[in-house]
């Protein structure tokens, strides 16, 4: 069992679909507070967000949430995080959980599962989770990403075409209607690392296979790294990327 991990939350205010996104107000609280709080019950020592707006970090001390000011320019959210790890002096061996700041509904019990996963596997540097796709639309969605595993979970790709796939699937009219078997995994996006391979990672050389699929995590593989992967039971609670993602986790916490 994982002990003393550190939850990084990557907070950017600019946000293309939804304006502000960290501030948003979720049942009189910004997301970005909603997201750490759900974090502090998990098992971490220490939840931190990592914010590239000045009012990101008023918002987060105004709650009494663990905040540091990184740089504005960063090209991802692992770089910022990289950045977040040296200013918080973390040793080499540390293990940090990235939490999206969007996922006010995150289960706790994920983020200890996903630490727990890197500490028990030593010869990966990453561990992610997953989950069994079971819609046939979830699983030819370009916005649901896959993963393939070997046998001892360590992922062996990730992509946003349906994979694994038949080898007739095209040609036999009842495959394109049903499921493979065994069932087909989603990608669900928390990270563990350890902290010095994450301040590793922004030097890495941008890999083909990430730039065609846009998944930062295929430069992981592409180097020759591992990423352990915990099989969730369940899918995770609702992330928010537009207005209609915010209206709809409004409303189940007002339900709640």
């Amino acid at each position: 069992m994982s002990q003393g991990f550190t939850v990084l939350i990557p907070a950017r205010l600019a946000s293309s679909r939804l304006p502000d996104k960290p501030l948003a107000d979720i049942a009189g609280l910004p997301m970005v507070v909603r997201v750490a709080q759900r974090a502090t019950q998990s098992r971490a020592a220490r939840c931190v967000v990592a914010a590239d707006d000045a009012r990101i970090v008023q918002a987060c001390e105004a709650h009494g949430v663990p905040v540091l000011l990184t740089r504005s320019d960063h090209p991802s959210g692992s770089d910022r995080l990289a950045e977040a790890c040296t200013l918080l002096g973390l040793s080499d061996d540390a293990v940090v959980v990235n939490v999206q700041g969007d996922e006010p509904l995150i289960e706790p019990a994920l983020i200890d599962a996903v630490a727990d996963e890197l500490t028990q596997r030593p010869d990966c540097v990453m561990s992610t989770a997953a989950h069994a796709i079971d819609r046939m639309d979830d699983f030819l969605n370009p916005n649901v990403v896959k993963v393939v595993l070997d046998r001892q979970n360590t992922a062996l790709y990730f992509s946003r075409a349906p994979i694994a796939w038949w080898r007739d699937g095209m040609a036999d009219a009842a495959q394109r209607h049903t499921l493979p078997s065994p069932a087909p995994l989603r990608h669900i996006g928390i990270y563990g690392y350890r902290a010095g391979f994450l301040r590793q990672f922004p030097t890495l050389a941008v890999a083909p296979l990430e730039q065609t699929e846009s998944l930062e995590q295929l430069r992981v593989l592409w180097h020759g790294q591992r990423i352990a992967v915990y099989l969730s039971a369940q899918a995770p609670g609702a992330g928010v990327d537009t207005p209609e993602d915010l209206a709809r986790v409004r409303a189940l916490l007002a339900a709640t």
